[in-house]
């Protein structure tokens, strides 16, 4: 579907799509800006999205590919394509992986998951098809047994390695304890999550010559969001202009931020999308201007991504970063926060993946502890109020923190309480 100017866009979904129709019911006739519009509610669209009864849809559901969205946590959410913007979709995403790094004759290696209306596999082997950049494809999938894979690996001696952060880690421990490494991979292109610096050493263990980097920024749901830009900074991307609108809103007002360096809530408008309208939808992270002119922005992890034990807020890629600091030898590969509930009291435990758990880490562990409850004082003076537990360490093989049974991704905070 080719850009769309935005009014007309705005008129087909108020004329179309019974869920926009009343969002938008108190507008003026015509609408000529993005701001001008209403910020998306996530729950009322998603109720309104349903498989029976869509109120969303701009059209009957005759012709289109289905994927489930969001199904990381909550009730399961479904995106709809049809075939038109799906091929614009994944050329416009493959156009931009010349900007990861994608070279001519790169043998790239798909291991995203398959299956279960999931995208990402689908998605990354459509966008190098239709990639400008002539490519070998090896679609091998994230459930196929590391043997498997690490021989199909070496055997076609692929450059570039494509999967989620946790894929890559559980594939790169498999090869360490095996004692192999795979030279010839130039590039990890991970997307789907955060990749922090703590899993850096075990993919260099095993994969000595690659170089990590985002292969690029989209979602099913919210569609087209940012193109790599090469860099030592991988969070950074540039928006899919004129495909999408992208802006970066103050937390407090909506009001869209004008300065670089101004953390906001990342929103999205598609101008490609027409059956599944997706006007100024909030893309569930956080961001920053690195170039406003641009449209260069810095992904500042998810919006939403915290954690509450009894009266305590921690946000998680702060537990990352403090974790990381105290670890000066960097023997940790992983960190899962696990929130449990004994005797009435919530506690939080740092699930750390190191490759041999039995070794004795007290010290390492005592430092881990002291430094979250430096960072987060209310923690240590809620337990001595009685209010939590005190914060633990449990030790684990990066192939036993919990993923999502669906898209293999890390599940960073896992609510093992009863009413989770």
């Amino acid at each position: 579907m080719p850009v769309q100017p935005l009014a007309e866009l705005v008129r087909f979904a108020r004329r179309n799509s019974p869920f926009y129709r009343e969002l938008y019911s108190r507008l003026p006739d015509e609408v000529a800006h993005v701001t001008d519009l209403p910020v998306v509610p996530q729950a009322e669209f998603w109720r309104a999205n349903s498989p029976r009864d869509n109120r969303l849809l701009t059209a009957p559901l005759a012709e289109a590919v289905v994927f489930r969205s969001g199904g990381t946590t909550g009730s399961p959410k479904f995106s709809y394509y049809t075939r038109t913007e799906w091929r614009e979709f994944t050329a416009t995403f493959g156009r931009g992986l010349a900007g990861a790094g994608l070279r001519p004759g790169h043998r790239v290696a798909d291991l995203f998951y398959a299956g279960d209306l999931y995208a990402s596999f689908s998605f990354v082997l459509d966008s190098l098809h239709r990639s400008p950049v002539a490519n070998v494809r090896l679609p091998i999938g994230g459930a196929s047994p590391w043997e498997s894979t690490a021989a199909t690996l070496e055997e076609f001696r692929a450059q570039v390695v494509a999967g989620t952060p946790t894929t890559l880690c559980a594939l790169a421990e498999r090869l360490a304890h095996a004692g192999r490494t795979l030279p010839d991979v130039e590039l990890l292109f991970f997307g789907g999550e955060c990749l922090f610096s703590d899993q850096l050493p075990l993919l260099k263990a095993a994969f000595p010559n690659a170089e990590p980097r985002s292969l690029g920024y989209a979602s099913v749901d919210a569609g087209l969001l940012g193109a790599a830009v090469p860099g030592d900074d991988p969070r950074v991307h540039r928006a899919f202009v004129p495909d999408t609108l992208v802006e970066i809103l103050h937390d407090e007002t909506d009001l869209p931020v004008d300065a670089d360096g101004v953390p906001g809530r990342l929103v999205v408008t598609s101008l490609c999308r027409r059956l599944m309208p997706v006007l100024r939808y909030p893309a569930g992270d956080r961001a920053e201007w690195v170039d406003r002119a641009a449209g260069v922005f810095r992904i500042l992890g998810r919006a939403e991504e915290g954690v509450r034990v009894g009266p305590v807020s921690l946000y998680t890629e702060d537990v990352h970063d403090v974790v990381a600091a105290a670890d000066t030898s960097g023997e940790v590969t992983g960190v899962q926060l696990v929130v449990r509930r004994r005797d009435g009291r919530d506690g939080l435990v740092l699930r750390l993946a190191v490759a041999e758990p039995g070794a004795v880490r007290a010290e390492l562990g005592t430092a881990v502890v002291a430094a979250v409850l430096a960072q987060r004082p209310f923690y240590a003076d809620a337990t001595a109020a009685g209010h939590v537990d005190p914060l633990a360490v449990e030790w684990v093989r990066h192939r036993d923190l919990a993923v999502n049974s669906r898209s293999g991704k890390l599940v960073r905070v896992l609510d093992e309480r009863p009413h989770s």
